[in-house]
Order: structure tokens, then C-alpha cells, then sequence
């Protein structure tokens, strides 16, 4: 089981961002609490995030970017680290134009645990591809952070229903399980 981080390594400068900050202020204690225990079970930990439109740019300039801007403080404690895995994406969902699902075919994983921003978004259209790429999908729901709520609980509703997703809370995903 590999534990997908997706698009936390934001600058929130961007249309919609107050509305996201005030959703990812409670997740990042959440997701920071879900990376130690996907590395305390040696599960994979994998970034992937929006290249935020710096085409030039790699996974170590974006972290920085991120940790300069002013929400610092929702980027530094769940910050990659050495052993983190990093995929850049250019659009909504994790797969698109990515090596994706070959780095999850390298590491030998069929489930995978989204959480990130943004539950409408990026983590819905992720969870889609996952499910028709034969992936097993939890996503925990106290560990992705919308823009509209209304809008994620049909979201996450939809990946239950059309997709097969566990929904579950960060608590219940147990990384020993493969």
C-alpha cells in the first residue's frame, strides 16, 4: 500500500485559496500523522504535485517556493523528506501524462491512499483514473481539504459509489495491509 500525498506543496497564491487554507488548516496535522505512519510500516510515500506553472522547475524548487510563501505553516510538517517519492503533474489527476502507474507497477502496489487537496478536484479525478487503471483506492476523508464542501462530500460520495473507493477516516487505514 503506498500513501499518495497529493498537490500539499502549495503556495496558496491562487484564485479560491482562502477558501482552500481555512479546509487544509485541520488536514495537515492528519496527513503529517499519515506519512509517519506509512514510513514507521516502510510503505511507499509519494508526492505528487502540481508543478504550480514553473515548467523549469523541479520537486526541490517547489518545496522551497511552497516553504517561502505565506502558508509556510501548512507546508512544513508534512514537507517531503529524503526518502519521499516525487512525481510531478502538470494537471488534475495523479496519472495524467505521469509515470504514475509505472512507478506504482515498480514498487508492486495495487492499493494506494489518497489524501491531499482538492477533494473536488484533483483527488476525484485521481481516484477515477486509479479505478479504471484496476487500483484499489482508500481515500480518508478527515485528510483531503476542498474549496466547496458541498461539492467533496458528492465527490467522495461519487468515488464510494461509482468507484469501488474505501472511504474511511485517517485512523482506519492500517499500511500493513497490502
Amino acid at each position: 500500500m503506498a500513501l499518495i500525498v497529493i498537490d500539499m506543496i502549495n503556495t496558496y497564491d491562487h484564485e479560491d485559496a482562502e477558501s482552500l487554507v481555512v479546509s487544509a488548516s485541520p488536514v495537515v496535522p492528519v496527513i503529517a500523522d499519515l506519512i509517519r505512519r506509512a514510513r514507521d510500516a516502510e510503505a511507499p510515500v509519494i508526492y505528487a504535485n502540481d508543478n504550480l506553472g514553473l515548467w523549469r522547475s523541479h520537486h526541490g524548487e517547489l518545496v522551497e517556493s511552497a516553504l517561502a510563501g505565506p502558508h509556510a505553516d501548512l507546508v512544513e510538517p508534512i514537507k517531503p523528506d529524503s526518502d519521499a517519492l516525487f512525481v510531478v503533474k502538470a494537471r488534475h489527476s495523479i496519472f495524467y501524462d505521469t509515470p504514475m502507474s509505472y512507478l506504482l507497477w515498480q514498487l508492486d502496489t495495487r492499493n494506494m491512499v489518497l489524501c491531499g487537496q482538492v477533494t473536488e478536484q484533483c483527488i476525484l479525478y485521481s481516484a477515477l483514473d486509479a479505478h479504471i487503471r484496476h487500483f484499489d483506492v482508500t481515500v480518508p476523508k478527515d485528510a483531503v481539504a476542498s474549496i466547496h464542501p458541498h461539492l467533496a462530500s458528492a465527490a467522495l460520495e461519487m468515488m464510494e459509489r461509482n468507484m469501488g473507493a474505501r472511504i474511511v477516516t485517517a485512523d482506519q487505514v492500517d499500511f500493513s495491509q497490502t
